[in-house]
């Protein structure tokens, strides 16, 4: 399935010549009014949306604006961009290549989606097929429009393919999560529950009702966020999706796909090694199909370390051990650092040596030290490389049955249903290993309940870049996170809860309007 969503159809409309007598059509150009005429062409402009993702402002630096730039992570690369932008709250080039590549990328993306939407229905092909192909767009869209939504707030809604005569308007950021409502929604009632092993990796009913959800709570729409994710918890879904018994089978690539993915972006490893996106010539169709995103969260002098964890995650794990007595397995899957191995530094391995012999800061008092490199271990290859390289094949897992039912516990507390919330929550910490919250914090109030969820998302999903998320969600993204990540002191209120719309936009379209602060 990987290689087959990558084959990428670029459009474009040729130009007319001057003189009658030379108009002649260049055969080997694909014109709208030569394309979109059969079944193939319109899984040829699908495969185009899927592409999307290994672009590079949505391989590599999405991961670094949903988990670096909140209090999880931080930076200390050499690069001045990557920390101003993903962690300092210091952006002072509004084109800045770190935030506008994920604002084109994403719009690239809709404008495929687009075309998808606006051409296939004329297309004479089975129906069932049409709607499933629709839904797949729809789904995307939506998708694409949920992370400008999170990550820019106010934007432009384009719903049919661009021409260069639009300028469309800014929209208020609940207008853009409503549109990405309705996508999800048309999505939901049209795809498949499930594919055959040739079409892994396709949006699914399932991804398309986990994702409404996600959009209801970000707008604290709880009663309707709870009744699209009950298909996956109590519904259809609860056939279909399980937790898997290993947790750190969830992140490494000889176990993708597995029973918890409701949906993930499929990466393959191919011979290129170019750092970017799917522009770049290093296959014989010139795309690159896997993430560039390990080197830069690898330990040094495996990768550079570019985005790193904070120590204070790796405390929330150790607040309680598992019903044997054990740490939680937890802690080791999820970062890379002195004591993932809890006899030390001199038996950590990380790609194959130990953490001593890398010559990487150690800190014997690990629970309060905040001095040693953490690395965030979910993308990285080390359980099968020696090393890492700029075009992993190990699939970005981006929504899991856990994170949908922790999402669901918070939905029923929020609706003042927190006892039924509990089985919920313990189903992620049976998992574990560890005691049912039923049994340990029988009761809870409902503001306590929400304070042992925010707990439980750290210990269950970090690193895997919901927590930004998250945090606005509960109100929680100010500079009052100053007290675990330092640079949340240049936290600004009423501009740094959204980046900046790229200038070069705003200069060429007078109906936007730039957000506040920049």
């Amino acid at each position: 399935m990987k290689k087959y969503l990558y084959i990428v159809t670029f459009l474009a409309v040729a130009a007319a010549g001057c003189k009658k007598d030379l108009t002649i059509s260049d055969p080997n150009d694909v014109t709208t009014s030569a394309f979109w005429k059969t079944a193939s062409d319109a899984q040829e402009g699908i495969n185009a949306i899927y592409s999307t993702y290994h672009r590079v402002g949505l391989n590599r630096w999405l991961p670094f604006m949903t988990t670096i730039r909140s209090d999880e992570g931080y930076s200390t690369s050499p690069n001045s961009d990557i920390i101003n932008v993903y962690d300092a709250f210091n952006i002072t080039d509004l084109n800045d290549w770190q935030f506008s590549s994920v604002y084109q990328d994403d719009y690239i993306g809709i404008n495929r989606c687009n075309q998808v939407l606006d051409y296939v229905p004329k297309i004479d092909m089975d129906a069932t097929l049409k709607s499933q192909l629709l839904g797949e767009a729809k789904f995307f869209r939506g998708f694409f429009y949920f992370n400008l939504a999170t990550l820019f707030g106010n934007v432009a809604l384009q719903l049919h393919t661009s021409q260069v005569t639009d300028y469309p308007p800014t929209s208020p950021q609940d207008s853009v999560f409503a549109q990405c409502e309705r996508d999800f929604s048309d999505a939901a009632a049209v795809l498949p529950q499930s594919y055959d092993a040739a079409n892994i990796g396709r949006a699914t009913m399932g991804a398309a009702y986990a994702m409404l959800g996600k959009c209801y709570m970000q707008q604290h729409n709880y009663q309707a966020a709870q009744t699209a994710l009950a298909w996956l918890v109590t519904g259809p879904g609860k056939s279909i999706y399980s937790l898997v018994p290993n947790y750190r089978s969830n992140f490494i690539e000889t176990s993708e796909n597995n029973s918890e993915s409701v949906f993930e972006f499929q990466n393959a490893m191919n011979t290129s090694d170019n750092h970017d996106d799917d522009t770049q010539v290093g296959t014989s169709d010139q795309l690159n199909y896997g993430t560039s995103i390990p080197p830069f969260f690898a330990p040094s002098p495996i990768g550079y370390t570019d985005g790193q964890a904070r120590r204070w995650c790796v405390w929330e794990f150790l607040q309680e051990k598992t019903t044997d007595g054990k740490r939680d397995p937890r802690l080791a899957a999820t970062f890379l650092y002195d004591s993932t191995d809890e006899r030390g530094p001199d038996y950590t391995l990380a790609y194959g040596r130990t953490w001593t012999s890398l010559g990487l800061a150690t800190d014997p008092n690990v629970a309060h030290s905040n001095t040693s490199e953490v690395c965030f271990r979910k993308q990285l290859d080390d359980s099968t490389m020696s090393a890492e390289v700029f075009h992993s094949g190990n699939n970005w897992r981006y929504l899991r049955y856990a994170d949908i039912l922790l999402l669901y516990a918070e939905c029923l507390n929020a609706l003042g249903q927190t006892a039924d919330a509990y089985p919920y929550v313990d189903q992620v910490r049976q998992r574990a290993g560890l005691a049912t919250l039923s049994s340990v914090k029988p009761g809870l109030s409902q503001a306590d309940f929400l304070t042992q969820l925010k707990h439980e998302r750290v210990t269950e999903l970090c690193g895997e870049g919901h927590r930004l998320e998250d945090l606005v969600r509960w109100g929680d993204y100010n500079a009052s996170l100053a007290s675990r990540d330092a640079n949340f002191k240049y936290f600004k209120t009423g501009r740094d809860e959204f980046y900046p719309i790229p200038e070069f936009d705003i200069d060429v379209n007078p109906n936007l309007k730039q957000n506040p602060g920049y």
